[in-house]
């Protein structure tokens, strides 16, 4: 708590460094997010039925400072970390015009993202009342699938006088990127015990997970041969060859203290 009254203190001259409401009612499958501050504090938060309040996932630690909180069914205070972007899928070969000549290979799909950190999130309640369920999600981010590789371009036809061109190779595809660590979760209430025993009766779910890995993308198709009168044929390409996963996040914490 020592911590946080002194950002409190820190920050009161300016007037965006902190969000400050006397009730905030977040009605009914509403999504709340948290802008240009990290700090949010209310004397009253009302979250109705499936609601969600998405913390600001541009800050890597945010806190939450709530005198009353009263929460519905099915509630999200969200501060999981970003998923990581898809990578880009690489350009196809290209099959020439001309007689008799070969495709050109596929480029390589390029890396998926990795998934960011969860927020360090810092939550102090003075009095809650659950009805349903609220989850408090600072999992990892789950990293992005690769880009897959370009397709190889087949060869061209060909002559009397010279076989099919051969299809050129499939580009490989791009690795997966990395999933996010789970971030740090502390929650400051008056009796942790009693918050314990929500945790153990499913009305109050802590995710602080790592981010699962993305997957490798597709290796690029082969091209095929081109065709020649009698069987003078060119030969296929190879598939591009598949890539490695990224790596699993690491698990979070979670500390509940006495406020």
């Amino acid at each position: 708590m020592r911590r946080f009254g002194f950002l409190i203190l820190l920050v009161a001259g300016s007037l965006q460094a902190q969000v400050r409401v006397s009730k905030l009612v977040i009605k009914a499958h509403e999504v709340y997010t948290l802008q240009n501050s990290d700090i949010l504090v209310a004397d009253t938060l009302i979250m109705m039925d499936s609601s969600r309040l998405v913390m600001n996932k541009l800050k890597p630690e945010n806190f939450l400072r709530v005198k009353v909180g009263r929460f519905g069914k099915d509630c999200v205070i969200d501060a999981k970390g970003v998923n990581g972007q898809q990578g880009r899928n690489g350009v196809n070969g290209v099959t020439p015009t001309g007689p008799c000549l070969n495709g050109t290979p596929g480029k390589g799909g390029t890396k998926g993202l990795d998934g960011t950190r969860g927020i360090n999130l810092f939550i102090y309640f003075d009095r809650v009342t659950i009805r349903g369920k609220l989850t408090i999600d600072v999992s990892g981010g789950n990293g992005g699938k690769g880009g897959s590789g370009g397709n190889g371009g087949g060869g061209s036809p060909g002559t009397m006088h010279c076989n099919g061109g051969n299809g050129a190779n499939g580009g490989m595809a791009g690795p997966g990127g990395n999933g996010g660590n789970g971030g740090y979760l502390q929650i400051h209430v008056p009796k942790p015990q009693t918050f314990k025993d929500l945790i153990l009766a499913k009305k109050v779910v802590v995710q602080v997970g790592g981010g699962t890995s993305g997957a490798s993308g597709r290796g690029g198709y082969h091209g095929a041969a081109g065709l020649g009168p009698s069987k003078r044929n060119g030969k296929d390409g190879e598939p591009g060859p598949y890539n490695k996963p990224g790596l699993s996040g690491e698990k979070g914490t979670m500390v509940i203290q006495v406020k």
